[in-house]
């Protein structure tokens, strides 16, 4: 197992900067997760520890001692390329051997680690095929059995699943975390899918412009963002977003009062208003329900409805013109045209400030 720490690390390439004063601190075994739109920085964060590239100033500490000098190679890390990076013309068992037979380790332990490998990732049929004779699965499996012989003291994963298909993901990312709670090793993982992120990570690195917006287990995350773009990140689908304004109350408690609908109780934890403040009311589709007929709540109309078995997914529109996405459990008659009275679970909503901050 090894922890990799990271402070005040920042990456240029010319005047553009990529990374910027990053601190990061991943402990003996954890299954970390980078994610982030394309561009933010999680695959130049990744390739700074692998020691593929130099940092332009900070410092990557592995188990205690500075890194950033050592040839990546000597860094005691494994990584798996998103697009698996195997050998055409050699075999697989060729393909797991290379690497330790650059090093002179003696055959028999080669054969040793290569056999562990194979049962471990179930390949063991597979040693004597080329890469172009396997799937895509298979392949992936095999980039990480090349990995797994050499006994790292980490993993590094750069998007592994991103070439296979839907279903192939699924499978493969769930034989991933059985891996990891076999060889209970510190991996660090990148992946722009916040879904596989939430499923795998024991903490997820969320990332925007080459800064850590938030780092958290993934129902911290899901239920605590610390601001607006957190929020809209994590969770699928993604948190609606409407406009408000946060108004004193006689009571001292104050309402929200939403642009095309209803004035609304507080959510809890948050300060009562001193005084009048534009906010953003964050709820989640699932947290949002039809009221019963002549119930307070917001008026909408359906547009689309996605029925999809195990839940109906509607898509509404405010009067002011707001979109509203609404996830409902099970199978529900709703048509396009009807109006709808939604209800929000407030004390499962969240509240930002104008500085896209969670202020609840």
């Amino acid at each position: 197992m090894s922890r990799i720490t990271v402070e005040k690390l920042s990456k240029s390439y010319g005047a553009v900067k990529v990374l910027k004063e990053i601190d990061l601190d991943i402990v003996d075994g954890e299954l970390i997760v980078f994610v982030g739109p394309s561009g933010c920085g999680k695959s130049t964060l990744l390739r700074q520890i692998a020691g593929l590239d130099r940092p332009t100033s900070g410092e990557i500490r592995i188990d205690g001692k500075r890194v950033n000098d050592v040839p990546a190679a000597d860094r005691g890390l494994a990584m798996v390329f998103q697009s698996y990076a195997l050998y055409p013309h050699m075999s697989v068992r060729q393909n797991l051997a290379f690497g330790l037979e650059n090093a002179k380790m003696p055959r028999a332990e080669i054969d040793q680690r290569i056999a562990e490998a194979a049962r471990m990732l179930e390949i063991g049929k597979l040693l004597e095929r080329r890469p172009g004779q396997l799937s895509g699965g298979q392949r992936q499996r095999v980039a990480i059995g090349r990995a797994i012989v050499r006994n790292p003291t980490a993993f590094l994963l750069d998007e592994p699943l991103s070439n296979l298909d839907a279903e192939l993901r699924i499978s493969t990312r769930a034989e991933i975390a059985a891996l990891h709670a076999r060889l209970k090793a510190t991996m660090v993982y990148v992946t722009h899918d916040q879904v596989e992120a939430m499923t795998l990570a024991h903490r997820i690195v969320v990332l925007r412009d080459g800064r850590i917006e938030q780092v958290g287990t993934p129902l911290d995350l899901y239920n605590r963002p610390a601001n607006l773009f957190v929020a809209g990140f994590i969770g699928a689908p993604r948190m609606n977003f409407l406009p408000a304004r946060l108004e004193p109350g006689a009571d001292g408690n104050g309402t929200l009062k939403i642009a095309g609908g209803p004035a609304l109780a507080l959510p809890a934890g948050t300060s009562p208003a001193s005084a009048e403040a534009d906010v953003t009311l964050g709820i989640r589709p699932q947290h949002l329900k039809p009221a019963d007929a002549g119930s307070r709540g917001i008026p909408a109309q359906v547009t689309l409805v996605e029925a999809l078995g195990s839940e109906t997914v509607v898509h509404t529109l405010m009067e002011g013109g707001q979109r509203l996405l609404v996830v409902l459990e099970g199978q529900h008659r709703v048509a396009v045209g009807d109006r709808l009275t939604l209800r929000p679970d407030m004390a499962q909503a969240h509240v930002f400030g104008e500085d896209g901050k969670r202020v609840n």
